[in-house]
């Protein structure tokens, strides 16, 4: 299938209940990986790429890879910007064919944030692109930015709920306790304000810091509108781990294709592990 935008996708999970995995790749081979377990699934699936990866690689290499995997792939794949910071970054990816943005200004006064988040949406219109925003502000780190905790800060109901009804969001991205990288301590999850949200809009919500959260919790997020769940930091550390843990079980190969094979497997097993616990298993059937 053609790359599409995570529009449909997102509003028949929070229709259904359940959740799009949403995965950062870093190279061709855990994209490829990412596709792979979606499609043995039938699952449609979130491929986010960051800034640093797109500056990196460049446009054109990354479109080149996802366009390429998605049409071999029976089920809907979205190639998204994630934490979009910097306009001239967020208007690259939406000219060169991403299917979805986030327009993260989060760290700005709200004013500022509804400016810069309406421009945003108005260039995604004229492209059919989706996009992502978020209120309150995330803490801990994610590709290379960093929010300590003391900076960090949940998002306010009555604040959120104006500022997603005011835009025709694929998934509204409010800060509700969760932290990007690794969890020092157990999350305090903001229930109450979730609840609020989710009464008050329609809009499918995005989890960001889905790495290292309970199975309790990514339910019980679900169940409040969390359609989109983000898992960035549990697939780099499966991307290193799966290379050198083989090396290390087999100090005398250096076939790199076998190597290379291992890494793979074992991130195609992470990601057909979080689209089993977030439903969306067999879903793909329904989106085509």
């Amino acid at each position: 299938m053609p790359l599409e935008s995570m529009n449909r996708m997102l509003a028949a999970a929070r229709r259904g209940g359940w959740a799009v995995a949403a995965f950062n790749p870093v190279d061709y081979a855990s994209l490829k990986a990412i596709v792979s377990a979606a499609t043995r699934l039938d699952a449609p699936i979130i491929a986010q790429t960051s800034a640093k990866t797109v500056r990196y690689y460049g446009h054109q290499t990354i479109v080149n890879w996802a366009r390429e995997l998605a049409t071999d792939s029976p089920v809907p794949v979205s190639l998204h910007l994630d934490h979009g910071k910097e306009l001239d970054m967020i208007k690259g990816c939406i000219e060169m064919g991403w299917t979805d943005v986030m327009i993260d200004a989060s760290d700005k006064p709200y004013e500022e944030n509804v400016e810069l988040t309406g421009r945003v949406c108005a260039w995604a219109r004229e492209k059919g692109v989706g996009v992502e925003a978020e209120i309150g502000q995330i803490g801990g780190v994610e590709e290379d930015i960093a929010v300590l905790e003391d900076e960090a800060h949940n998002a306010d109901a009555e604040q959120a709920l104006a500022f997603c009804n005011q835009f025709d969001l694929a998934v509204f991205a409010p800060a509700i306790g969760t932290a990007h990288g690794v969890y020092k301590h157990k999350p305090s999850i903001q229930w109450d304000t979730l609840k609020a949200i989710y009464e008050g809009t329609e809009a499918p919500f995005a989890l960001h810091g889905g790495t290292g959260l309970s199975d309790d919790i990514f339910q019980r997020c679900i169940k409040l509108g969390c359609a989109k769940v983000n898992i960035s930091t549990n697939l780099k550390h499966v991307f290193i781990d799966g290379f050198a843990d083989y090396h290390t079980a087999n100090p005398d190969d250096y076939e790199p294709l076998r190597v290379l094979g291992a890494q793979f497997e074992a991130m195609e097993a992470l990601v057909m592990e979080m689209i089993r616990k977030f439903g969306s298993e067999g879903r793909a059937a329904e989106l085509r």
